[in-house]
């Protein structure tokens, strides 16, 4: 209780200016959307298992049962392993799988080294001190609750929703906080859909722009430089911009190449595509 009020001190101690601008969401692994993402990735996983660069782009919906995913790729994936991914990860839904091969023009593009694979426009942001405070929170709650939740900071208000969890008992850890202000509840995929790349502001806070990070190979700009924007970002302390075109060679200044293994060290840090989209960057 005590380490919790000083927690709670330290949240409480941020200056006004800072409270007031800082707006985050973060879900947790167990978040539909976030199945989703983990399913999307797990399969990139098992791109990579196959080939080094492989050219891979997966899109999943998921929800009361069923598990609808379609794969774009270079490399034939078994389904046999898609589906015990998505049952590993979601429980034994039924799962829907179209693989289709990747745009010959697309493969064209990175036939004579690596380039850019696809447009964009990219912004890396310092993580603040309260949203890395959020993260942490989450994860706390996490690893008591292993289930669905959504956890909020906006200006001075945290709001805590963690599904099969006492309300009671968090409040007493989170005095300060509001808590599941519904009441009780049970969340899942069983009564809520999820969708691959539709939390990333849980993903990226401050960075998000337009492109997603999962499901995608490290070619695509969406990951490798979106990854290399946010780990620049936090190096140098400022925001950093940058901008793409597909069959780009060069980044801020930067052979692609390089940039794309930057990504992969990342990825691999963290322990491959599907550990990743547990939580994304922060």
């Amino acid at each position: 209780m005590a380490s919790q009020r000083r927690r709670m001190t330290l949240w409480s101690a941020c200056s006004v200016r800072e409270r007031g601008n800082t707006m985050f969401e973060k879900v947790n692994p167990c978040h539909p959307d976030k199945v989703a993402d983990r399913i999307a990735d797990a399969l990139v996983d098992l791109a990579y298992r196959k080939e080094n660069d492989p050219r891979i782009a997966v899109e999943v919906l998921i929800g009361h049962g069923v598990c609808h995913i379609i794969a774009e790729t270079s490399v034939m994936l078994d389904k046999t392993d898609v589906t015990a991914a998505v049952h590993r990860i979601a429980g034994n839904l039924a799962v829907d799988y179209v693989e289709v091969p990747q745009d010959g023009h697309l493969a064209d593009n990175q036939a004579d080294g690596v380039r850019c694979g696809d447009n964009g426009i990219f912004k890396g942001m310092p993580v603040t001190e309260e949203q890395k405070m959020l993260s942490q929170i989450a994860r706390n709650i996490f690893s008591v609750y292993p289930f669905d939740g959504k956890y909020i900071l906006d200006g001075d208000r945290l709001i805590l929703c963690q599904s099969n969890a006492s309300s009671d008992v968090l409040r007493e850890k989170y005095p300060d906080a509001e808590i599941n202000p519904l009441g009780d509840w049970t969340g899942g995929t069983d009564v809520d859909t999820g969708a691959a790349n539709r939390k990333l502001g849980s993903d990226m806070a401050d960075s998000v722009t337009g492109g997603g990070l999962h499901g995608k190979d490290l070619s695509k700009a969406d990951v490798s430089v979106n990854i290399y924007a946010f780990l620049k970002a936090q190096e140098t302390g400022k925001p950093v911009t940058l901008c793409c075109a597909i069959g780009d060679d060069t980044v801020d200044g930067r052979p692609y190449a390089e940039i794309v293994e930057i990504a992969r060290n990342y990825i691999r840090s963290v322990g491959g595509f599907e550990k990743f989209a547990e939580w994304g960057l922060i």
